[in-house]
């Protein structure tokens, strides 16, 4: 099977200055958990996901209408062409530990093949003969698998000890008061 057999065509996309406001909208309305995030020539240039989202309202502290896409999205991004064997899509997923592609052709994006567009197609016969479903539950343990921890230095207690900027935007988020909360009487 070719990865145009089994991705979603057309994908909802996103671009740099959209904001997070309007990202989760389609995360919502669509039931999605990541977007691409294209420039005007339809050329990706990121992905934004659901966490990313999430990531950078607690991170910052500021209304998700006050945060822009391009600020958040990762700028590394994996791609495959729409003509690619999905077991070559599968083993990218793999290696990278990433659970979605963008597909691209002639530098635009075409469309998304996600680890959910592989297991759906799992085990079909015939011309569109899907992975293995064995494969599949592979891809999935290998995807989950955790990442090696960051090298984070130790201070001399032996505890983990966040960068000095970290720690401080951290702080300052820990010691806000929660927002649009309602007061127990």
């Amino acid at each position: 099977m070719i990865v145009e057999q089994c991705m979603t065509q057309s994908p909802r996309v996103c671009t740099p200055a959209d904001s997070l406001t309007s990202a989760a909208r389609l995360f919502w309305e669509h039931d999605l958990g990541a977007l691409p995030v294209v420039d005007a020539a339809g050329s990706v240039v990121g992905l934004i996901t659901d966490r990313d989202l999430c990531m950078a309202a607690y991170t910052t502290g500021l209304p998700l209408h006050a945060c822009t896409v391009g600020r958040h999205m990762s700028r590394t991004v994996f791609s495959i062409g729409a003509k690619a064997d999905a077991d070559k899509a599968a083993e990218l997923m793999k290696t990278r530990k990433i659970r979605r592609l963008p597909v691209v052709e002639n530098g635009r994006l075409v469309g998304m093949v996600t680890l959910a567009d592989l297991a759906r197609h799992a085990g079909k016969k015939g011309k569109q003969r899907g992975l293995e479903p064995a494969s599949v539950a592979g891809l999935l343990s290998a995807i989950c698998e955790p990442r090696a921890p960051a090298s984070v230095p130790a201070s001399t207690n032996g505890t983990l000890t966040p960068s000095a900027p970290t720690a401080k935007k951290v702080k300052s988020v820990l010691r806000q008061k929660p927002r649009g909360l309602a007061k127990k009487r």
